[in-house]
């Protein structure tokens, strides 16, 4: 069988964990429309008769101004070192900039198949996706496949060419398992998701969820402690919301979407706390899980 890992690249917000969970078939990484939603390295992996592929979501590669900015660009270009194959995602609605040239610069020298994918073409008009494609196809990759993966459509085309660039192996990943994440991973993500959108300005970017020890308690009711970050007193606030209003809508939504991932009841024990410029400090980071 085909089996392999497939690292999904390109700038901040193109839509790489929309496409990751599309190809997986399941909500593997989180999404929103704020840049640099993705902070780790989150493996997807889609199960066929004749292949296994692990999708590699990867933070959007940008300039960076923080600790943390430095070390997600560095997860990123480590996800190519071990990568069977690459997927380049652009942004129909975006001309090219010089983010996805460099990009596109280091790629040309990694010696991996690359395969482009143009990504929001539901959104792009057909005059603008055939411009793209066409500047685009001046890097001379391995291919070039438009997508819309927030619709599904060009999936099919994505893995024909995909599938061929992959070695013959085995299964890295057991049937049915879509994810090596762990669920307190997963549970801080999910949390961390629902509050990206009601943010604003900076904030986002200064927002992180820890989850700590997870208990079932007698009832079978699932306690999830969460703790979230911020970097000053005044987020703190914006975070909580006026009497506690942005606080109880983003763990009101957390707290169902767990319920059905789990299929429990769960008690989401969310609280804020400042950690002072924690971005930029190695040994927060470090204790941050970064």
């Amino acid at each position: 069988m085909k089996s392999g890992f497939v690292s999904v690249v390109g700038r901040p917000n193109v839509g790489k964990s929309t496409l990751v969970n599309a190809l997986v078939g399941s909500k593997v990484s989180i999404i929103s429309s704020r840049p640099q939603t993705t902070r780790n390295t989150i493996r997807g992996v889609l199960h066929r008769g004749d292949a296994q592929i692990v999708f590699v979501d990867t933070p959007g590669l940008h300039r960076p101004r923080t600790a943390l900015g430095e070390r997600l660009n560095r997860l990123v270009y480590g996800s190519l070192e071990d990568a069977d194959a690459v997927v380049f995602v652009l942004d129909a609605t975006q001309p090219i900039g010089p983010g996805d040239r460099l990009i596109a610069g280091r790629l040309a020298e990694s010696g991996t198949d690359v395969v482009v994918v143009v990504n929001k073409t539901d959104a792009a008009g057909k005059d603008d996706v055939a411009a793209m494609l066409g500047e685009a196809g001046e890097w001379d990759f391995a291919a070039y496949v438009p997508v819309s993966a927030l619709q599904g459509t060009g999936l099919g085309p994505l893995l024909d060419e995909v599938l061929p660039r992959l070695p013959e192996g085995p299964a890295y990943f057991p049937p049915g398992m879509t994810t090596d994440q762990p669920d307190e991973l997963l549970m801080a993500e999910i949390v961390r998701e629902k509050f990206l959108d009601r943010l604003r300005e900076e904030l986002p970017h200064s927002l992180a969820v820890v989850v700590g020890d997870v208990e079932t308690r007698d009832d079978g009711t699932l306690y999830i402690p969460a703790r979230l970050v911020v970097e000053r007193d005044s987020q703190k606030g914006i975070v909580i919301g006026q009497k506690g209003s942005v606080l109880a809508a983003a763990g009101t939504e957390a707290r169902e979407e767990l319920e059905r991932l789990f299929g429990t009841r769960v008690f989401l024990d969310m609280k804020v706390v400042v950690e002072k410029d924690w971005q930029r400090r190695e040994s927060l980071l470090d204790r941050l899980g970064f």
